[in-house]
């Protein structure tokens, strides 16, 4: 299944098919420097089987986590391009989850004012979300992707493939974006997650989310407005990852956390039972303020106000400017009852 991005010169491919990391040859151009981007935590044969379709391959392994989603990997990454002779011509190739997406992505667009980026997603996170859209990143001084660029992939190859040596847990990290999706624009993909076997329906998950967002994308490339629905669930569970003593939760654990405030109880009621099918977190233990004060820094604020998203109905959503002082008392809604 192919779907096209359609954003003008920036258009570009996704091709969703199992397996095709093994036809890269075919579907990428690959006949030139090839900066291969992948983590440690990341089977490395996928990383050798595009390299086996390069002429010129240039492998960097990152260690595995957020961490390295910082000035210094971006730095090496430029450092290894420039000491290998990469030019303006050559291109960069991200195999990995959202981290390994999102810097390589910046180091592309970066690098002599941008080469040209591919990304094959290996984790259900990246393939139904981050993968597409053109968000590259890098964090600093503790705040999330405050540092980037609107920057679009070249193509995309979403190889389900992958996701085989994926843990429980980490499927449904990536399985939170997918229902976050849902919640905002498509009440039958929030009824697989309600009532359907949700591991049987992993490909319709991961393609109903990609069209989702692929829509979102081409109506309002660079977050002006309507894009802003993708942002359910990150305002609060931004404010969560931010911390070190907290960040033993991941990402999709922190957005399902933070989707539960910004839903009518109706609403909640039913996505609950659903957050617990997938066993991942409907409350947790931390201190309001630290978390609040994380949240005014998110570079979606504005003054004192944040546009914030919020569902009062499963398909539906309201996009509302809120202060953002009103946000501080919803956290209670997850915070860990003491007994």
């Amino acid at each position: 299944m192919t779907l096209t991005m359609n954003l003008g010169e920036n258009s570009y491919d996704i091709i969703i098919e199992p397996g095709c990391i093994h036809s890269s040859g075919e579907l990428l151009n690959l006949d030139r420097r090839v900066l291969i981007v992948t983590d440690d935590g990341v089977p490395i044969e996928y990383a050798k089987a595009l390299a086996a379709h390069c002429k010129m391959p240039t492998l960097a392994v990152l260690p595995q986590g957020e961490g390295s989603k910082s000035i210094q990997s971006y730095e090496s990454l430029l450092k290894t391009m420039l000491s290998e002779g990469f030019t303006r011509s050559d291109c960069v190739v991200a195999v990995g989850g959202g981290v390994v997406g999102d810097l390589s992505g910046f180091a592309a667009a970066s690098y002599m004012r941008g080469i040209d980026f591919y990304n094959i997603p290996t984790t259900v996170l990246s393939q139904v979300d981050s993968s597409i859209g053109g968000k590259t990143a890098l964090n600093l001084g503790g705040i999330k992707n405050i540092v980037g660029a609107f920057y679009q992939p070249k193509r995309v190859l979403i190889d389900t493939e992958l996701l085989k040596s994926l843990s429980p847990r980490q499927c449904s990290n990536g399985l939170a974006e997918a229902l976050k999706m849902s919640m905002t624009s498509d009440k039958e993909l929030f009824e697989i997650f309600e009532k359907q076997d949700i591991y049987g329906n992993l490909d319709i998950i991961i393609q109903k989310s990609l069209m989702i967002k692929k829509d979102v994308v081409e109506r309002d490339e660079k977050e002006q407005s309507l894009r802003r629905v993708l942002n359910f669930g990150h305002t609060i569970g931004h404010g969560i990852e931010s911390f070190e003593h907290l960040n033993g939760l991941y990402h999709g654990e922190c957005v399902a956390l933070g989707m539960l405030p910004m839903c009518s109880e109706s609403v909640r009621s039913r996505l609950l039972p659903v957050l617990q099918r997938l066993n991942l977190p409907t409350s947790l233990a931390f201190d309001p303020d630290e978390v609040f004060n994380a949240m005014l820094h998110d570079k979606k604020a504005g003054g004192n106000c944040i546009t914030a998203v919020f569902v009062n109905d499963i398909g539906a959503f309201e996009l509302k400017k809120v202060p953002m002082e009103d946000l501080r008392p919803m956290l209670s809604v997850i915070m860990e009852k003491s007994v």
